[in-house]
């Protein structure tokens, strides 16, 4: 089978698949509970000044489905409320017993030198492989000068990131912040302040739903509520963007990523892994199902890799990065075309509707005598958008049909219609 073992930024671990820093990684108990259960590596919850911060109750929410599915999952838990001296007393030790699995320690601490200069030492004694700066946190700590509040200042970024590495001989990795207006920054900064790699994305800015009975915000505290953090399967589509923000960006060229928001299976991973990511973070999917998805993660991701031919994680690492461009760059002259599959349609009308009413009116609706209906895409008038792909509750029933248009490829800063074109192209 597929060779999972990683070596991400000199961290060596025997799969990709980590536990973000978060509650499940708060104490030894879950630590080795999910080493059991076959994690490569786990980051330990964030750690911080004592007296540690009280959390307060409640303090999770979540965004549903159907079915009460957990869509979304909305957090306003601070970092670890346990003393620095237990943390790495327990670091020490899980560490001494799995010394095959990534121990990677997640850090908060005001933007003061003396303070870091004096902590990194007493982590870096533990044993662990690596430091995550935690400069994402939104809730709670920037209220104290931290978390966001100095990953949305790349300034902050670049210093700290400095300091961490002139202080500790381990790797740093630094967890950037997605309440930002461009991730590159923050990531640019970490890569100059010397950052051996960046992970993200922390949680995004979050009110999940409102209690319209007592109109507070859930989770309610007291009567009160605030904004929380944002994480599982809904973020995932911001997470991959960010992502290949910086795996694209020639600033950050080869800075090792650690793919985090969403990751709930082996395809999710792999998708993460195929925009740059050299390791992938969990935490949602773990804390809802526990620790055992890692099983189906590892086995899941594995078949693919022999499936399509890839003996190690490195073979299709960023292979979708070159993919990935500005919309500037897309060939304005490529065309397809809706196709539906008649033996496939269960004749719901969800196509038809979806394109009469909000789209080009290209699907024609045929009512036979007997009631019986027929569905067509009228190719004259599909633009290719794919909404009726998208509508349709029949998996490959529809699908999008690439047409030759006889022109050559051509972008938008090629077209003589823009007076702004980089390259014209001469009628």
């Amino acid at each position: 089978m597929a060779d999972l073992s990683i070596n991400f930024a000199g961290i060596k671990s025997p799969n990709p698949f980590w536990l973000a820093s978060a509650p499940p990684t708060d104490k030894a108990y879950n630590v080795i509970r999910a080493f059991e259960a076959g994690w490569g590596g786990v980051v330990w919850k964030t750690l911080g000044e004592d007296p540690a911060p009280v959390n307060v109750s409640s303090r999770y929410s979540a965004h549903f489905g159907k079915n009460r599915e957990v869509i979304g999952f909305n957090n306003i838990e601070l970092i670890t409320d346990r003393s620095l001296d237990i943390n790495l007393r327990e670091i020490t030790q899980v560490k001494k017993d799995w010394p095959d699995r990534a121990m990677i320690v997640s850090m908060m601490y005001p933007c003061e030198e003396a303070i870091w200069k004096t902590v990194l030492p007493l982590v870096e004694a533990t044993g662990a492989d690596a430091i995550e700066l935690n400069f994402g946190c939104p809730h709670g700590m920037p209220e104290r000068g931290m978390g966001a509040a100095v990953g949305q200042v790349p300034e902050y970024v670049e210093m700290v990131t400095r300091w961490c590495k002139q202080y500790c001989s381990l790797p740093v990795i630094v967890k950037l912040t997605p309440n930002i207006t461009d991730v590159r920054m923050p990531a640019r900064a970490a890569h100059n302040g010397g950052a051996d790699a960046v992970s993200l994305i922390n949680t995004i800015n979050s009110i999940t739903s409102i209690d319209l009975d007592s109109m507070v915000a859930r989770p309610i505290v007291g009567g009160k509520s605030t904004h929380g953090g944002y994480c599982g399967s809904a973020v995932k589509p911001i997470a991959l963007n960010m992502v290949a923000e910086i795996a694209r960006d020639p600033a950050t060229h080869g800075l090792p990523i650690s793919g985090i928001g969403g990751i709930g299976n082996w395809r999710d991973a792999a998708e993460f892994i195929a925009l740059g990511a050299g390791s992938v973070q969990v935490c949602t999917a773990a804390m809802l199902h526990g620790f055992r998805i890692v099983e189906d993660m590892k086995d899941g991701l594995s078949r693919w890799m022999d499936e399509k031919g890839y003996a190690t994680i490195e073979d299709f690492r960023g292979k979708a990065v070159a993919n990935t461009t500005d919309w500037k760059y897309l060939n304005m002259n490529f065309k397809s075309i809706a196709q539906i599959d008649q033996d496939s349609c269960i004749q719901c009308g969800r196509c038809y509707i979806a394109c009469e009413d909000t789209s080009h009116q290209s699907i024609s609706q045929l009512i036979a005598d007997n009631g019986q209906r027929k569905y067509e895409v009228i190719k004259e008038e599909c633009v290719g958008c794919n909404l009726c792909q998208i509508t349709c509750p029949v998996e490959n029933c529809i699908t999008m049909v690439a047409e030759e248009t006889g022109k050559p490829y051509m972008n938008w800063t090629q077209d003589p219609r823009n007076p702004r074109a980089e390259n014209l192209v001469k009628a």
